[in-house]
């Protein structure tokens, strides 16, 4: 098993989670700040945190970019019961080809930790296995990790509810996107405002930072739709660059994880890894 990738199928996977988990509670304080003149731009993400908070799930295509080419993925987010995901991604461009050899790779994360569906191990401490699992902590470091599970997971609504406290929040207009009527807003949230989630940004050591290049802000973008509901968010995280559009929301099925019978705990090599590639 071929490890050498390993900030680019795994690091990047964080992106969508971290960027959306917004602010801990000790931003509130900063609450007040952006009231004066975003009144409006507020009440309108209010509705639309609201709204989406109450459907719990989404169909979704998201694409990461560490600034080397776009790595496509396809599936469904939930938010109700804790954040997970159940995607399928593209192989060759998240450079998993060592470990699966069909174009895409089924990738989960449920209950804080990530899975991989691969080729069954032929030899070696993990034959027959076909998923490898890797610990939240192996991204974001353990204290990362604690602050990620605090702030609520990455779901939209934990994203939207973040934005009241940004700096520089803009109502950009109205645009057409996806074939649907959207207003677009632009905030970014700097290291000062985050929270808990300090303990995630600027880490050096971390896949999470080898994957954004020490990133320790989040410009965001989002595209409210007519029925209060988010057509597209965009993060911008050092040289990492998420784009998460929502096709459909509400009705997907549960993610559960895989057998544990059939899944490899690779965290420990990946955190050696990690260190010799550091």
């Amino acid at each position: 098993m071929k490890l050498r990738h390993t900030a680019a199928w795994v690091g990047f996977t964080a992106a969508a989670l971290v960027a959306a988990s917004g602010c801990g509670a000790e931003t509130v304080k900063h609450a007040a700040e952006a009231v004066d003149d975003t009144g409006a731009i507020m009440a309108a993400l209010a509705r639309a945190t609201d709204r989406t908070e109450e459907l719990g799930s989404a169909e979704v295509s998201v694409t990461t970019d560490l600034g080397n080419g776009p790595i496509a993925m396809e599936g469904t987010y939930s938010w109700g019961d804790g954040f997970a995901y159940d995607l399928e991604m593209d192989t060759r461009a998240a450079q998993m080809q060592d470990v699966q050899d069909d174009p895409t790779i089924h990738a989960l994360f449920v209950g804080g930790d990530y899975y991989y569906d691969v080729d069954p191990q032929p030899s070696g401490p993990f034959k027959g296995k076909e998923w490898m699992k890797v610990d939240g902590s192996v991204v974001f470091g353990e204290q990362g990790a604690q602050a990620v599970t605090a702030s609520g997971g990455g779901s939209p609504t934990a994203f939207m509810r973040s934005l009241k406290y940004a700096k520089d929040v803009e109502d950009l207009g109205v645009q057409t996107l996806n074939g649907q009527r959207t207003t677009h807003y632009r905030a970014v949230i700097d290291q000062s405002r985050m929270g808990g989630l300090k303990e995630v940004y600027g880490k050096e050591g971390t896949l999470f930072d080898s994957a954004t290049g020490g990133g320790t802000s989040i410009d965001m973008d989002v595209w409210v739709g007519a029925k209060d509901l988010p057509v597209r968010i965009k993060q911008k995280i050092g040289t990492m660059t998420v784009t998460m559009d929502f096709r459909k929301f509400g009705a997907t099925a549960k993610v559960t994880p895989p057998p544990t019978a059939q899944t490899a705990d690779v965290s420990e090599l990946l955190k050696s890894a990690s260190q010799q590639q550091g």
